[in-house]
């Protein structure tokens, strides 16, 4: 969606500039300052002021090193935007932020605690825009989600970045090289900040895609480790899906604005523009956590079925294993039978029946023969032999 922003959309909030206000004369606190030509600090770093820069006509004509700077320089020349970017500011930064260009309380402890949600707030003459950004990972294949918050007003706009995305000095040079989109104002920030933030859920998506067909392939390859990766891969669309949804329902109020406060049809047509592309990314993010449903339901069906042939296999050789110990017993009793008879008639009583008669040895060895006769056609009958 990215392309040179001269021949693109500019966007507009002129309806929430605010009167020009006194502001105090004190000097905020110095802080940080970094080089605007270099890409933003990511979150690990300490860094609070990335950037902060007046603006006229489209053109930067200054640069500061500390708050207190800008401020001075501001109220000394009409007619400029002050952009300012910092990376998880103090509350004394935020504070001083907030007596400068009067923000709301409520808003200034969200930008200071993180961990909001996607959001589109007015407070009076100033709107408040939380988004948050993501990045895809390549190395440990995962989705990383940073959290940005976004102050408009009149004559400023003051970005507080949480996370390594987005890379906002990217959206800082490329307005800075269309001064005819600039020019339009804070509400043209608004709109690069928005472009770059919907941008960027695009290799995101791509990335997700990836995963999703790879878990395919090991799912269907039996590989134990799916179930894992597809558990981990769902909770990241689900925060994917909190990052993305809320963003069509701001964007429609956001155009309502345009609306209301008469803003020319040419923004209104860019940032409908932005709003199909958050829509499509809304939607393939959905795709994705259905697809996922599909793939664990279907890995569960498959662990099913392979656990069902496993005890399959198991009954079948118990079954085996008792045909043969049945007819293991059944010879056992045929020959315990004659062991029996000789074991009775070996006994050397003196006075036991048919212990001297003529006949007692074959009718011995008849009974012997007679008794495993009977038990072999029996066993024989029930299919122990």
């Amino acid at each position: 969606m990215s392309s040179d922003p001269a021949g693109r959309r500019p966007r507009g909030l002129r309806g929430l500039r605010k009167p020009a206000k006194k502001r105090p004369a004190g000097p905020p606190p110095a802080t940080t300052p970094d080089d605007s030509d270099t890409p933003e600090q990511p979150a690990e770093t300490g860094g609070h002021v990335i950037n902060a820069a007046l603006y006229r006509d489209g053109h930067r004509v200054s640069t500061h090193d500390t708050l207190a700077d800008t401020f001075r320089e501001q109220r000394a020349t009409a007619g400029t935007l002050a952009w300012i970017g910092l990376h998880r500011p103090t509350r004394a930064e935020l504070t001083t932020l907030a007596a400068e260009f009067d923000l709301h309380p409520l808003a200034l402890e969200d930008a200071l605690e993180a961990h909001q949600r996607p959001k589109l707030e007015r407070y009076g003459g100033t709107l408040f825009v939380v988004l948050r950004a993501a990045r895809y990972l390549d190395d440990p294949e995962e989705v990383d989600f940073g959290e940005l918050h976004v102050f408009v007003g009149r004559d400023f706009v003051i970005t507080v970045r949480h996370g390594g995305a987005p890379d906002l000095s990217a959206v800082r040079h490329r307005m800075e090289k269309s001064p005819e989109l600039l020019k339009r104002g804070p509400e043209a920030v608004l709109y690069a900040i928005l472009d770059a933030v919907v941008d960027g859920y695009a290799p995101v998506v791509a990335g997700v895609q990836n995963d999703i067909d790879e878990i395919e392939t090991e799912v269907f390859g039996g590989d134990p480790r799916a179930s894992r990766r597809i558990y981990e891969l769902s909770r990241e669309v689900v925060e994917f899906q909190r990052a993305t949804r809320p963003l069509n329902g701001m964007l429609e109020n956001l155009t309502a604005g345009f609306e209301k406060y008469a803003i020319d049809e040419e923004l209104r047509r860019y940032l409908r523009d932005v709003a199909d592309h958050a829509l499509h990314t809304t939607e393939r993010v959905d795709g994705f956590r259905q697809a996922l449903q599909d793939i664990l339901t279907v890995h569960a069906t498959l662990v099913n079925q392979q656990q069902n042939a496993e005890m399959r296999a198991l009954a079948e050789a118990g079954f085996e294993q008792n045909e043969e110990i049945k007819k293991i017993s059944a010879w056992a009793a045929i020959l315990f039978a004659p062991t029996l008879v000789g074991t009775i008639y070996g006994m050397n009583f003196r006075s036991m029946p048919e212990l001297h008669w003529a006949f007692g040895y074959p009718f011995a060895v008849v009974l012997m023969a007679i008794v495993c006769i009977s038990l072999y056609v029996i066993f024989k009958r029930r299919d122990w032999l």
